[in-house]
Formats: C-alpha cells, structure tokens, sequence
C-alpha cells in the first residue's frame, strides 16, 4: 500500500540517498538545493515522501519509493505557485513506477487545491503523462559527454576553438578557482551582467547559502582582466556530472573571450576529476547561448517544463519574461548597479525562472 507524507528534517538524509540512487536525480533534487532556497528567501518547501506500507509493518520499515520537492512562490504581482524546482533547470518526480509518479502527481494537486488554488509548474527531464498537464517545449537541456581526461577533451576540439580557447590568455587574462572567497568577486560579474540584460539579479545570500550548503561539492572560478572581475562562474558537482548553476560576463570585455577560458577550465576539472559528463544547462535552441554550447559538442536533450492549473488554461509554463515585460527590461538596464543589487533580489525571489 502507498501512502504520501510530508517530508521531515530527519527524512534528510533518506532523501538524499534516493536521489543519489535514482537514475534521474539531479543535484537540485537534493535537501542542500531545499536548505540553500529557506535560508536565502524563506520560501515555504512542501516536499512529498511516497512510501510503501506493509501490513504490520513499522514506520522504519516504510521504504522510499518516490519523492516530489516544491516550493510554493505566492506574491500578488507573480502569482500564486507550487513549482519543482525554482531557480533551476530541474525538478519535479522521481519515482520506482509509473503508479508511484501518478500517485505522487494525484496528491500534487491535492496540495494545491490546499493553498488556494496555486498553479504547479514541474520542470522534468522526463515528459510525465498525466492528464491536465500542459506541455511546454521551448527549452533544451545541453550535455557534454567527457569521454577521458583534458588532454583527450582538448584533442577532440575542432582547430578554431582551441584557437578560441588560447585567446584569453594571450590577452593576459588569469583565473582563480575557490569557494567563498571568492563569492564577492563572483557577484559583482554576476550582478552586472544581469543589469545589462535587463533581468533583476538573485541575492547574494542565495549564492552564498548554495557555496555553504554543496561544500565540497561547489565551486566558484572568476576570471580576471588586470585585477579585475570580468567572468564568472559556478558549478556544483554531482555523482557522474558536472553542472554548471551560474555563469555570467561583463559584456564589454567579451571580445576579449573570458567564457572560453571560464568554461575550458571548468570542462578540464571535470574531465580530469573523473566526472562523464558536463551539464551546461538550460537554452532556447538555435540561440545565442545554445550555439556557445553546442561549439563544445554538447548536444541537446527535451526540457519538459510541465503545467497545471485548477481552471484547467492552456498557459504555457516557463515564458520568457523579455517578450511579456519589454519595457520594464528596457527601464532595468538603465538602473545604476547599487539600486539594481538592493532592489532586484526583492523581485527575483518571486520569480521562478
């Protein structure tokens, strides 16, 4: 017999082993990405235990055989929403069978029905069928087999890239790899680099509680032009693979490539640490980012961002916020840092992209 219950803090270290058993578990499936996402912004977390009962048995007995994380983002502007997982690429079911994920998609709805009707938002590498779930397509995930060390990543590289890959050191810029040290140099790349595209920044305290929560498992690297901050990134390292959660430039340095040095080396500590595979996240195909990936050979891979709502709308999930909001992305990129750093976490913890 199955029955759901609510996720504890002493389920936490349960949890993670199934993750870490499950061949869909991701790094963002675990209760670091829950505890980094509280600390930093306080959301209200429901995350879903499926367990086996048996007859007489006892609750030590109840094994695990599915999980659902969600936070429940609910803000008068941006809308009332149980999502798995914000702020991320991945989330959603991780089940033994199909019957589990349906049970676990069945008591979803229930939870949201409890708090006042929110809309549920599941981003699955897994298409879950499921009546009622709208289907969105526009985004791929793009993934990077490393078969071997560096020297055999670099040696599969077409002549021009390694070119690429070589400018930025002929331009004179160095990289330092680290962890909260390096958090303040990180930010500021960070936090310009969204200004420019118009999109309010995530607080520092989230990328602070994300380094303090995966130690050991994240790293942070900056890339520096003369002393100065000019790329950035961050990646969290997880059984086989490598993601990388964020990673940013100052655009008037870009012709100067400081991404082909940032992601070089980020792809040479994966392949010489052992991992098969480098996760570059989520893009829009055939755009700008996506081509950056794919010139590495990273190949993409269906994102299914899934919906439901009570009055059953056919609103696609995951849109992007420039066609809605031009001109608020227009107003944005004119805001001076400081205001943009000291106003833009405010909205960017409502918004779950």
């Amino acid at each position: 017999m199955l029955k759901v219950v609510p996720y504890e803090d002493s389920d936490a270290q349960a949890w993670d082993y199934y993750v870490f058993s499950h061949p869909e578990g991701t790094c963002y499936h675990l209760t670091e990405w829950k505890r980094a996402v509280e600390k930093a912004y306080g959301h209200k977390s429901y995350y879903l235990i499926a367990r086996n009962v048996s007859v007489g048995g006892t609750p030590y007995q109840e094994e695990i055989v599915g999980i659902l994380p969600f936070f429940h983002l609910n803000h008068l502007i941006f809308g009332n929403t149980l999502v798995s997982l914000p702020f991320c690429d991945y989330g959603g079911v991780l089940s033994d069978s199909e019957k589990v994920h349906a049970y676990l998609l069945r008591e979803s709805i229930s939870l949201a029905e409890k708090l006042n009707n929110a809309k549920i938002e599941f981003r699955n590498a897994k298409r879950a069928a499921f009546g009622g779930l709208n289907t969105s397509f526009h985004k791929v995930r793009m993934v990077l087999k490393l078969n071997g060390n560096s020297d055999a990543l670099w040696k599969s590289f077409e002549p021009k890239l390694r070119s690429q890959i070589r400018k930025p050191h002929k331009e004179g810029l160095d990289s330092i790899t680290g962890g909260l040290e390096l958090l303040d140099d990180f930010y500021k790349v960070f936090s310009f680099n969204m200004r420019d595209l118009g999109s309010p920044v995530h607080s520092k305290a989230l990328v602070r509680a994300v380094l303090e929560e995966f130690a050991g498992l994240s790293r942070i690297q900056v890339v520096y032009k003369k002393g100065m901050p000019v790329s950035s990134g961050l990646i969290i390292c997880f059984r086989d693979t490598v993601f990388i959660t964020w990673a940013s430039s100052i655009r008037k340095f870009n012709p100067l490539s400081p991404n082909m040095m940032l992601y070089w080396n980020f792809l040479k500590h994966a392949a010489d640490a052992g991992y098969q595979k480098f996760d570059f996240g989520r893009s829009t195909p055939h755009e700008g980012s996506y081509k950056f990936k794919e010139q590495w050979g990273a190949k993409p891979s269906p994102l299914y961002w899934q919906q439901w709502q009570e009055n059953g709308s056919r609103e696609a999930s995951g849109v992007d916020l420039k066609r809605s909001y031009q001109r608020f992305v227009s107003l944005w990129k004119k805001f001076p840092i400081p205001v943009a750093n000291m106003v833009g976490p405010l909205i960017r913890k409502n918004i779950s992209l």
